[in-house]
């Protein structure tokens, strides 16, 4: 259990009250939880999951000491037919539901955990492989953390972006976004989305579409926590075609099909 907040005096009767109640034991400032390993310094906080990527290196048995760049090659496409299927998918599906987890303070894995997690049912040796490379980066980037600095605005920044038509197999697009609280990186998400798009500019759309709802929980929750937020947050886009039709209520009406999300957004 972490208990946290501002009232020291408070934070010590929370305590006596639960040791009145439970067996319990005080383990003092937070350092590691849960394999998520937290330092404070005057600066602010870092999170990371060093040990943890240790020890999925030592279980994956990777027979080099290979480090790559990046986690996934340039415009790979993967699909279920690539390769021969594993014998044993076991420790496939073991990996990638530990690098699920890992994504928690590694938002740079994002994406290759979303496409790696289709083939968890039927992985092949090219899966596999890839997968492996993952774990490469992994280990040439170990000591990577995030870091939560102590000043910082409590403004919303948001980022959002899409590959359209980028699944092979059934050509859905992904949507993808981030967002920052001043300068702490707060929420980030890689999804497949649920309809097919039928022009880059719905598939842009889509994602704002998603990152929207997601900011408009985050100004509720905020608000639940005393900070409020009262100018609008915007929503940042490389598609000028998504900014267009999302700024101009007029053309809704020129892209009904998807004239919901343009007007979610622009709401």
């Amino acid at each position: 259990m972490i208990i946290t907040g501002d009232d020291s005096e408070y934070i010590a009767f929370v305590k006596a009250r639960l040791r009145d109640q439970f067996l319990m034991t005080d383990l003092g400032p937070l350092r590691y939880f849960l394999g998520i390993e937290v330092s404070s310094t005057s600066d602010g906080f870092y999170i990371s999951q060093e040990k943890y990527i240790q020890d999925l290196i030592a279980r994956a048995a990777l027979g080099d000491e290979r480090t790559v760049e990046t986690p996934m090659e340039l415009n790979v496409k993967l699909q279920p037919t690539d390769g021969d299927p594993l014998p044993d998918p076991t420790r496939y599906r073991h990996l990638v539901g530990s690098l699920v987890y890992l994504a928690v303070t590694r938002p740079d894995i994002s994406y290759p955990v979303h496409i790696l997690s289709q083939f968890v049912s039927a992985p092949t040796t090219v899966h596999y492989s890839h997968l492996l490379r993952v774990l490469c980066y992994l280990r040439g980037t170990i000591t990577r953390r995030l870091f939560f600095p102590r000043s910082s605005s409590l403004q919303l920044q948001c980022y959002s972006d899409a590959t359209w038509a980028s699944d092979p197999s059934d050509r859905r697009s992904l949507s993808a976004y981030c967002v920052f609280l001043g300068g702490s990186l707060i929420a980030w998400k890689t999804k497949k989305q649920t309809t097919v798009s039928r022009s880059s500019v719905e598939a842009e759309l889509h994602a704002m579409a998603l990152l929207t709802a997601e900011v408009t929980w985050l100004r509720w929750l905020l608000a639940d926590f005393g900070v409020s937020i009262t100018t609008p947050t915007l929503v940042l886009s490389d598609s000028t075609g998504a900014i267009s039709v999302g700024r101009d209520p007029v053309k809704h009406e020129l892209t009904k099909h998807i004239g919901v999300d343009a007007f979610y957004t622009h709401a």
